[in-house]
């Protein structure tokens, strides 16, 4: 049995909350509690954090303090101590013009592949609040990058496509508790890149 939890009213807002009858339903209203905190998140994109924005392009996202990105994702790495080979063989920042479908794919792929398959862990590693954090933002930035390519507003290059299939081709060789656990441990560079188009 699975049930909608409904963030929003974007596809990638809506998740699925599944199990057996009743615990399907205990789980959807164990997950709205976490979900307060997104639901402020996006309420809090106003006048106040004018000024910060990420510049993707022609793609524009307001309202996010990358600073806190940080701060979460160092408490995690914290967490897990020492260093790991790097799952990224192309830690090269991505061309301005590439910058909005590439960074989309990889939130994209982070919120459906090592996301939704790392909660446990972050409960384990009592790092949930970071991970949440880090979740809840993704998803804002991803719910204001949508493609739009009548409009030529979500160019796609053959480069940023050819990147993104590198690095998932890469991901997938690898056993996938390893994948999970490098793709987490080397979400600097995906925040470094974005910190690259980031205005304040």
């Amino acid at each position: 049995v699975c049930n909608i939890l409904t963030l929003g009213t974007h596809p990638s807002l809506r998740v699925p909350i599944c199990g057996p009858p009743g615990l399907a339903e205990g789980r959807a209203k164990e997950a709205a509690l976490p979900c307060l905190g997104l639901i402020l998140l996006l309420w809090s994109q106003g006048p106040g954090v004018q000024g910060q924005e990420f510049q993707f392009g022609p793609c524009r996202v307001e309202g996010i303090v990358l600073q806190e990105l940080w701060e979460a994702f160092w408490d995690m790495k914290d967490s897990w101590g020492g260093q790991r080979p790097r799952l990224h063989s192309d830690p090269v920042p991505p061309q301005e013009a590439e910058s909005c479908y590439l960074i989309h794919s990889l939130l994209k792929f982070y919120l459906n592949t090592i996301f939704k398959n790392y909660r446990e862990k972050a409960v384990k590693f009592r790092i949930l609040r970071s991970f949440s954090t880090l979740a809840n933002n993704f998803v804002v930035i991803m719910s204001k990058l949508q493609p739009s390519q009548e409009n030529e507003m979500f160019p796609i290059s053959e480069n940023a496509r050819r990147r993104f299939l590198l690095f998932q081709r890469e991901f997938k060789q690898l056993d996938r508790e390893v994948a999970l656990t490098k793709a987490f441990g080397e979400m600097d560079i995906l925040l470094t890149w974005m910190e690259t188009f980031y205005q304040r």
